[in-house]
């Protein structure tokens, strides 16, 4: 739950803390690493506008942009990379965290903008007509080997705006330039044509799998490393939870036990949601479950007046046991966590609320 000055109050009308100690208190969570990342309206406003402005030089880019030739887009490019860095380094100087991230996210994102404008004025952009329908506006939505000289440099900056800043939102962009850069590199060793679609996309897949599983291992690494710090693995398990439940549900099959284990795997995810406290977890698997269930209902069992009534037993029994677990959750988690090593049960501890499991040494 997230500390408020009601919940202060509540404690000391409880005679738990007096009030000065309330206040105290208060004040030493709000200055923890990570107490920043709270969202309110005054956040909303904060990613909306940040939003937009990366999306003005990302995936809103269109083919007016031309005109300009290539050294016209490199100098604005140029110019949008000095804006958004003078803006992170004003805001980061005041104080202001989540403003100062989205300025230096704002930076890596006119990178591939920049790159692609002097590729172009240095003519190294391919002159196969294959590749010039697919120019800087189809960054985000096609494949292409050309790209990676895009990703490479936005790589770059990423990992030093990180390096100079270390906010953790500044992992999600660098996190994405890497899922990009995956595919690309593997549709250029696979040596897949450019209007050879299909077998992009079932390429994509794979390696979106297979890409999103290692993040979340990393996000994981890094929740047990850094977990008295601020929280850098947010942004790595949202990257990678989506680039892995992207590559899942794109695969193709009509196999019924491969279906069922798509549904066992969404399951897991949120499972694994509740246990670290991550809600994409949580919200991807209940989507990927729900797409099972609703395909069951309407190819499956779609004459069957027996599927509903057994859908619906299926879920009252899961709020009943919902209860139970809510009942005996303490120790059942308790007994649950000492099977596993000391920083895993620790960390998992923190993220469930537990107060009475020793620490490791």
């Amino acid at each position: 739950m997230k500390v408020t000055k009601e919940t202060m109050d509540a404690a000391v009308r409880e005679n738990i803390l007096s009030a000065s100690q309330a206040k105290a208190l208060l004040e030493f969570l709000r200055a923890r690493p990570g107490a920043e990342s709270r969202f309110n309206f005054t956040h909303a406003l904060y990613y909306a506008g940040g939003l937009v402005a990366i999306g003005a030089v990302t995936i809103f880019m269109n083919l007016g942009w031309e005109r300009f030739g290539g050294w016209g887009m490199f100098c604005i490019a140029l110019a949008y990379a000095v804006i958004g860095l003078l803006l992170a380094n004003g805001f980061h100087r005041r104080g202001y965290a989540t403003p100062a991230s989205l300025s230096a996210t704002f930076v890596i994102a006119a990178t591939p903008l920049a790159i692609y404008g002097l590729q172009e004025a240095l003519g190294w952009w391919p002159e196969d007509s294959a590749y010039r329908e697919y120019i800087y506006h189809g960054f985000h939505d096609f494949i292409r080997w050309p790209w990676l000289y895009m990703e490479l440099g936005a790589l770059i900056v990423g990992l030093l705006m990180f390096w100079k800043y270390r906010y953790p939102f500044l992992l999600l962009p660098v996190a994405i330039t890497l899922w990009y850069a995956s595919i690309d590199l593997a549709v250029m060793m696979a040596n897949i044509p450019a209007d050879e679609f299909g077998d992009a996309y079932r390429l994509r897949a794979d390696v979106s799998l297979g890409f999103g599983l290692v993040v979340i291992l990393l996000a994981f690494w890094t929740d047990l490393r850094a977990r008295k710090t601020a929280d850098y693995a947010h942004w790595l398990y949202f990257a990678g939870a989506v680039a892995f439940w992207g590559g899942l549900t794109s695969q193709q099959s009509d196999s019924e036990l491969a279906q069922f284990m798509y549904f066992c795997v969404n399951l897991l995810m949120v499972g694994a949601g509740v246990a670290l406290a991550r809600g994409v977890f949580v919200a991807l698997g209940a989507l990927g479950a729900c797409l099972y269930l609703g395909r069951l209902a309407f190819e499956v069992f779609k004459d069957s007046w027996l599927f509903p009534v057994a859908l619906a037993a299926t879920g009252l029994s899961i709020i009943y046991l919902g209860i139970v677990w809510q009942r005996n959750e303490q120790a059942l988690t308790r007994k649950a966590h000492s099977c596993l090593p000391a920083p895993l049960r620790q960390l998992l501890a923190d993220r469930a609320g537990l107060d009475d499991i020793k620490r490791p040494g």
